[in-house]
């Protein structure tokens, strides 16, 4: 699935092509996605301009005058930019045709993404206004998760993953975050002192950057906006490393379903 880190690099990727250009029409071969397409994508927004193409969470946020387009990439979605037209696959079931410019083709194998539309406050919105801090902002820190912590008895991996806790730290990410951090993933949320979660949050922002840096993990049918896969798969510590050796210490590297995830973790080098 796209993570906050794959998101980000296709918010990179395409924004170059298409910010300050007016849409010329929207293509929809299929609606029926999570959600079924917004009507307003291909009566309204054509003519606009994009202004400018932003991101919360795992929603890339494309911005015009009249309103903005939510794009959300589901379980294995991509929007890349073409810049010649190409004929459309089984699974491209959107096209974003810029004025004399490039094509956004939006493709949803599984179709659990979203292209949907809003004319009011972006961050009002009923998919984005519960969320939690962006983790590579201001708002996120160590002392955050402590004071939401407290009295959590579920297991670390799961609270940051809670999106209205902290968003972004996906399945792959909370796992190399935790093993940075040297905590188990199994922790009680609720027994982890202030210190290791300042240790925690840190680690948190420093694996998410290196993956963004990296133009993200290379899974299954990800590729960043221009086409391109990501990078940071060659960089994990632990993740889908079962039976491996920790780089750390030499201990094999094992696996622990947690919350019906994949969980991977040193049982040596994490407490």
């Amino acid at each position: 699935m796209p993570e906050l880190p794959e998101v980000e690099t296709t918010r990179r990727g395409i924004a170059p092509h298409v910010e300050g250009r007016r849409v010329a029409r929207v293509l929809v071969r299929q609606r029926q996605l999570r959600w079924p397409v917004s009507e307003a994508i291909w009566k309204e927004w054509p003519g606009e301009i994009i202004n400018r193409v932003g991101r919360r969470a795992k929603y890339l946020l494309l911005h015009s005058d009249s309103g903005t387009a939510l794009v959300h990439l589901g379980m294995s979605g991509s929007m890349r930019v073409l810049e010649a037209p190409q004929p459309p696959g089984a699974h491209d079931h959107v096209d974003i045709v810029m004025q004399g410019g490039p094509v956004l083709r939006y493709t949803d194998p599984r179709r659990f993404g979203a292209i949907l539309w809003t004319t009011g406050p972006v961050e009002q919105h009923k998919l984005i206004r519960h969320l939690g801090p962006e983790p590579l902002g201001p708002d996120f820190d160590g002392a955050l998760l402590f004071a939401l912590s407290r009295g959590r008895s579920a297991a670390v991996k799961n609270f940051i993953m809670d999106a209205r806790v902290v968003v972004g730290v996906g399945n792959i990410y909370a796992s190399e975050a935790l093993y940075r951090a040297g905590i188990s993933p199994v922790r009680a949320a609720g027994r982890v002192s202030r210190q290791r979660y300042e240790v925690l949050a840190e680690a948190i922002r420093s694996v998410l950057s290196s993956a963004i840096k990296a133009g993200g993990t290379t899974l299954r049918d990800f590729v960043g906006g221009e086409g391109r896969p990501g990078y940071f798969r060659q960089e994990l510590d632990v993740y889908d490393r079962e039976g491996e050796l920790c780089h750390r210490c030499g201990e094999s590297v094992r696996r622990r379903v947690i919350g019906q995830r994949s969980s991977f973790y040193c049982p040596a080098c994490q407490r």
